[in-house]
């Protein structure tokens, strides 16, 4: 791995992140350097992708004729487009090159940043016009899934749980600090000035976009393509992992977008005003994507100790019972007239902030788990080089890495339309969500402890081959 001699293209040639000597003489670096950049531009996208979760703490009814069912579908849309925009994003960063694509994505976000200032500023708009720049901002939830695919190429297997977590980490926290930015603005201006927000992203994403061209590097053995994505999809665990992705990623992702809104409604129940309501769920709402961020590269750190299947188990196990927090303290409001107590809101921020925390562990220990299924599997192949190995299972764990996160976002629309249907059934409220939640996470639970934790009988798997021919699939 000649990491010293780097082109003017700023390309790598043959990276080997297993070559130990190349990593300790100056590879750790250049995958440090990437991986900083990559979080920055891919933190931008995640706040990008996440601004309508914003934009609705802006938008009183009596002012743009939205009531709080049509922002549930306005803060859904992005996260819908987002999953699929995932699938293409994958295979970009090999395809253009790592450092080319970060520029590419990150200059995109200008267009649903600059249509949502427009869209804000003209109130009297369609609602069909907010929506489609709402879905606009999809593109942000793109960038996770080449930031994710790049970085798994630059980390040797010993290090990928703590490097990927890191970098996810990092770029979910995008969420929480964009709806830290809107507190800031509403605090300071009121909720009337939400072209603020955009306004201070758009320089964001142009120091996303210049960071990425001084400082990253492609790697030029990088491969990634649909057909190594089919192929990760021959195997039971890959599908799998995508479903375990819908309870963690989903969970957070739905949530961030959601719990402003879900805290919104029960301050105008109480009696504030649209402008307090506004406020109060700013001031609260920014914690638990926050603290969910921060935990991510723990469950990452964790599960390269202890095993990232042991981890996922124990973390559905407790997010059972944060949403059971949740379902008492929603029978207990739904039961008494009135809004709801402050003991109430306390049981339902306490619960909401134990599943941010947890989703984000899960995240880690979800994703953790794809690189060392696919090592598992390719040291099943003896017939195999070491290089061929590292090659098939740095191809195949990026190609899942990317559809796993479309899968799992799409369960952030799954949480907001539950709850947009909770909220307009004859019971008006949260109550019958988290009872799907709360079951959600059983079935989570089980099919982890029954695939994972049971059925271990080998290191490469329940008898699957390792591709389908005896030399190895290109990396």
């Amino acid at each position: 791995m000649p990491v010293k001699t780097l082109s003017r293209s700023r390309t790598i040639d043959n990276w080997d992140a297993e070559d130990l000597e190349a990593w300790e003489s100056g590879g750790k670096k250049i995958a440090k350097r990437n991986l900083i950049w990559s979080i920055f531009a891919e933190h931008v996208g995640f706040s990008v992708w996440s601004i309508w979760s914003v934009m609705v703490l802006f938008m009183p009814q009596d002012v743009y004729g939205i009531d709080a069912a049509g922002k549930f579908y306005l803060v859904a849309m992005p996260t819908l487009v987002g999953a699929f925009m995932r699938i293409p994003y994958t295979i970009a960063p090999a395809r253009f090159g790592g450092r080319n694509w970060t520029i590419v994505s990150a200059l995109l976000l200008l267009i649903p940043t600059v249509l949502t200032l427009w869209v804000m500023n003209t109130p009297g708009t369609s609602y069909t016009t907010f929506m489609i720049v709402a879905a606009v901002a999809g593109v942000g939830g793109g960038n996770f899934a080449s930031s994710m695919t790049n970085i798994n190429a630059f980390y040797p297997q010993r290090l990928k749980g703590w490097a990927l977590g890191l970098n996810a980490g990092g770029g979910n926290i995008g969420v929480p600090v964009i709806q830290l930015v809107g507190l800031l603005v509403i605090a300071t201006v009121s909720n009337t000035a939400p072209e603020i927000v955009c306004a201070i992203y758009l320089v964001l994403i142009a120091l996303a976009a210049l960071g990425a061209a001084l400082f990253m590097d492609n790697l030029g053995n990088q491969r990634s393509n649909l057909g190594a994505m089919a192929e990760a999809l021959r195997f039971k665990h890959s599908w799998v992992m995508s479903f375990l992705y819908i309870g963690t990623f989903g969970s957070f992702i739905g949530f961030s977008f959601a719990f402003g809104q879900v805290l919104q409604i029960n301050f105008l129940a109480g009696g504030d005003t649209p402008a307090q309501a506004s406020l109060h769920a700013a001031q609260i709402a920014f914690i638990g994507p926050l603290l969910g961020s921060i935990s991510r590269p723990f469950g990452g750190k964790l599960s390269d100790r202890v095993g990232g299947g042991r981890v996922t188990l124990y973390t559905f196990i407790a997010m059972i019972f944060a949403a059971g927090i949740l379902v008492a303290a929603g029978v207990l409001d739904d039961g008494m007239a009135g809004a709801a107590t402050s003991g109430q809101m306390a049981a339902y921020v306490t619960g909401f902030i134990l599943l941010f925390v947890l989703s984000g562990i899960g995240n880690g220990s979800t994703y953790k788990m794809i690189p060392s299924i696919f090592e598992a599997k390719a040291q099943g192949r003896d017939e195999w080089s070491r290089e061929d190995k590292a090659a098939w299972s740095r191809s195949m764990s990026g190609a899942l890495i990317g559809f796993a996160g479309a899968v799992g976002a799409l369960g952030g629309v799954f949480i907001n339309v539950v709850l947009r249907a909770s909220y307009v059934s004859d019971a008006k409220s949260a109550t019958n969500a988290f009872w799907v939640f709360l079951g959600f996470y059983v079935i989570c639970a089980m099919v982890t402890w029954f695939v994972f934790l049971r059925m271990q009988t080998s290191r490469a798997g329940a008898g699957e081959q390792v591709g389908r021919v005896a030399s190895p699939v290109p990396a």
